[in-house]
């Protein structure tokens, strides 16, 4: 059988962004279940135009339909700020639709609340764009799975939950790829 292919989507392009250490120790905890490829898909790299302004015929554009498109499933890294997700995250939601259709997705968010109202606000646009939320969700908290906020030191529990989540994003992300297909 053809192995799944799942996006690990850093939700945020700022400087200083903390990110690219969770995505990093996400991947890790994922590639030890064989089922699948994993590739984190850093938004920063697309140079997407905000929503709307563009002729959507931009280089980033066709380049992130098109991987989009390559994935079966995926997993977003949501950062906490101002009790929701990045404008840059809705803005590359935005940027794609079809491609987006019949996936499914988990979360891991960070935040002072473990990025939970971020989270959930991720959940209701997702829905819109037709793909699957599995229930398993880790959280992460600024103030005890990071050192002085910058170094990423995630408990080991966390290590449970993400496998958990990946077994769900994994069961339903072949679902849907049959769904896809029919």
């Amino acid at each position: 059988m053809e192995k799944l292919n799942i996006g690990i989507i850093l939700g945020s392009t700022r400087q200083g962004r903390l990110s690219p250490q969770v995505g990093k120790w996400v991947k890790e905890i994922c590639q030890q279940h064989k089922d699948a490829n994993y590739e984190i898909l850093d938004i920063a790299d697309y140079n997407l135009p905000f929503f709307g302004t563009g002729t959507e015929k931009e280089e980033g554009i066709i380049a992130w339909k098109k991987k989009l498109s390559s994935m079966d499933g995926f997993i977003f890294i949501v950062q906490e700020y101002n009790h929701s997700l990045t404008g840059a995250l809705k803005n590359a939601l935005d940027s794609a639709y079809e491609e987006w259709n019949d996936k499914a997705a988990g979360i891991v968010s960070y935040g002072s609340t473990g990025g939970a109202r971020a989270a959930e606000h991720l959940r209701g646009i997702l829905g819109e764009l037709s793909i699957a939320t599995v229930r398993t969700h880790p959280t992460l908290s600024i103030f005890t799975d990071f050192t002085e906020f910058k170094v990423f030191k995630p408990a080991d529990i966390h290590i449970n939950y993400v496998t958990t989540m990946l077994s769900q994003i994994l069961l339903w992300s072949k679902a849907l790829k049959a769904v896809r297909k029919s």
